[in-house]
Formats: structure tokens, C-alpha cells, sequence
């Protein structure tokens, strides 16, 4: 995931597209935009605008109508975790391993999938 420090606690790091196709969205975007890349396997490739680094991967279903999964960093998971469920969120997805960290996903009070990352 993106670099980050302390200075990024709770804001938002990262953006995920679910993709059909990697390759087509690499050579889309790299067409379209000029994006750089760097291949995690068959299922996982991020990508690098310049200014933000977000994700490609076809591990999930491709949303309906479109639009990413928006990623925040935390320094504590666990104690934000907490925080997202006193406010009323739920947790979709438990905290998990991934290379380079971990991560949750939550739904928001309007039903918004969001998840929340931190190193390892």
C-alpha cells in the first residue's frame, strides 16, 4: 500500500478498483493517464499516478455502476476498528494479513464499503 506515516492516521491513502481484466485496466489507465505499475501476482497490481498510489484487483466482483474502494490508513487497527464500530459502522471483512499489513473493510451508515489499513 501507499507510503505512510503518522501524519496520514485516519485519512484516506489508497484507492481499490475491482477489475475484470488487470491487463486491460493496466493499459487503459497507462494510455489514459500516463500511470506507472507494479505487478503482487496474478490477482494484484498498483498503480501509481504521481501523486497517489491506489490498486487494481480481480479477487472481488466488479461493482455495479463503478467506483473504488476507498482505503484509509491507521496507525492502531485495532483501536479504529473499535471506533468505526461505536459509531455506528459495521465491519464486513475482519482485520486480515496481506503482504506489507493489514487491513478491515466497514460499511458506513449509508451502506459505503470502506476499508482501513496499517503495516504489518
Amino acid at each position: 500500500m501507499a507510503t505512510s506515516n503518522d501524519e496520514n492516521d485516519r485519512r484516506i491513502d489508497y484507492v481499490e478498483f475491482n477489475v475484470a481484466d488487470i491487463g486491460a485496466a493496466k493499459a487503459f489507465y497507462g494510455a489514459a493517464f500516463g500511470w506507472r505499475f507494479t505487478d503482487y501476482g496474478e490477482n494484484y497490481c498498483e498503480f501509481d499516478d504521481g501523486r497517489l498510489k491506489g490498486g487494481f484487483t480481480n479477487l472481488a466482483p466488479v461493482r455495479s455502476g463503478g467506483g473504488p474502494l476507498v482505503v484509509l490508513y491507521a496507525r492502531d487497527i485495532e483501536e479504529t476498528l473499535a471506533g468505526v464500530e461505536k459509531a455506528g459502522g459495521t465491519i464486513v471483512k475482519p482485520i486480515t494479513a496481506f503482504p506489507g499489513g493489514r487491513r478491515f473493510h466497514f460499511l458506513d451508515r449509508d451502506g459505503y464499503e470502506l476499508a482501513v489499513w496499517t503495516r504489518a
